[in-house]
């Protein structure tokens, strides 16, 4: 019976082995940080491209209908994504700048601060199709 009472000893990290390693982990993090951002950055840009592609499409098929384009993203199909600040995904906010019957220009500009510096990202999109980077982040 006895036998059966007997414990035997597991290898584990005790808790100073594991704060240790999270100490470490988190100094890993924090030298990696900076170097990453750019890339956070440049990644989260490719939302606002391909929406700002996106209105370009619907206003030349605006266009070839209507022989305009519109100011009016609801008149163009165009339902922009909910922000992060209405508790959706997208981290820009779309609206048409200007628009008669030969030109328009559109604009994506970032609700939230990708790398803290206190600038927003901002990029426009023309009838020529060609997303153009206004303001980097």
């Amino acid at each position: 019976m006895n036998n059966l009472l007997i414990r035997r000893k597991v290898p584990a990290l005790n808790l100073q082995e594991t704060l240790i390693v999270l100490a470490i982990i988190g100094i890993l993090l924090l030298l990696a940080l900076p170097n990453l951002m750019p890339l956070i950055t440049k990644a989260k840009s490719i939302e606002a491209q391909t929406q700002l592609k996106a209105i370009y499409n619907a206003q030349t098929t605006h266009n070839y209908m209507y022989s305009k384009y519109s100011a009016d993203l609801n008149e163009i199909d165009f339902i922009a994504p909910k922000t992060v600040r209405e508790n959706g995904t997208a981290n820009y906010r779309y609206e048409i700048l200007e628009a008669d019957n030969s030109t328009f220009r559109a604009r994506a500009e970032a609700v939230t601060d990708f790398d803290g510096d206190g600038i927003l990202n901002v990029w426009e999109i023309d009838q020529e199709g060609n997303p153009k980077q206004i303001v980097k982040d």
